[in-house]
C-alpha cells in the first residue's frame, strides 16, 4: 500500500500533466478524483492540490513506477485528445522515474492500436519486460 505522501505525488503528477494543455477537461478531473477516492483521499484534499501540488519523490519500486507511469498514461488519453504539451510532461515524468525514452515512445506508438489509445495493462507490462529484461 502506497504511503500518503507517495498518493499526494501521484495525483499532484497528474494534475500535472492534466493542466499541461491549459485545459482541465471534465473527464480528466474525473478520473483524478475518483483515483484519488479510491486511494482513501479525501476530496477537499485533492483539491487543495489543484492550486498547490505537491513534488512527488522517487519511486524506488519498478512496480510503482510501472504502476504510476500507466496511470499517467490513462489520463493523458481519458479525454480523447492527446496534447503535445502533454507527451513532453509524460516523457518529462519518465525521465524523473528513470523510464527509457525507448519504452515511452513505444508505448505512444502502440496506444494507437486500441480503443480510446488505452493500453491494456498487461501489455505496458509486456513492453516494459521486453526493454529491461
Amino acid at each position: 500500500m502506497p504511503s500518503t505522501q507517495e498518493k499526494l505525488g501521484l495525483i499532484s503528477d497528474l494534475i500535472r500533466l492534466a493542466h499541461a494543455d491549459e485545459e482541465l477537461s471534465e473527464p480528466e478531473y474525473t478520473f483524478i478524483h475518483t483515483l484519488a477516492k479510491r486511494m482513501k483521499l479525501d476530496a477537499l484534499t485533492v483539491d487543495k492540490l489543484f492550486s498547490e501540488p505537491i513534488a512527488s519523490k522517487p519511486i524506488t519500486s519498478e512496480l510503482k513506477r510501472i504502476t504510476h507511469f500507466h496511470k499517467l498514461v490513462l489520463l493523458m488519453n481519458i479525454d480523447n485528445n492527446t496534447h503535445p504539451k502533454e507527451v513532453v510532461i509524460l516523457k518529462g515524468f519518465a525521465l524523473k522515474m528513470g523510464i527509457r525514452a525507448t519504452v515511452v515512445d513505444e508505448i505512444l506508438v502502440r496506444m494507437g492500436d486500441y480503443e480510446d489509445k488505452i493500453i491494456p495493462s498487461e501489455v505496458m507490462l509486456k513492453i516494459f519486460q521486453t526493454y529491461y529484461n
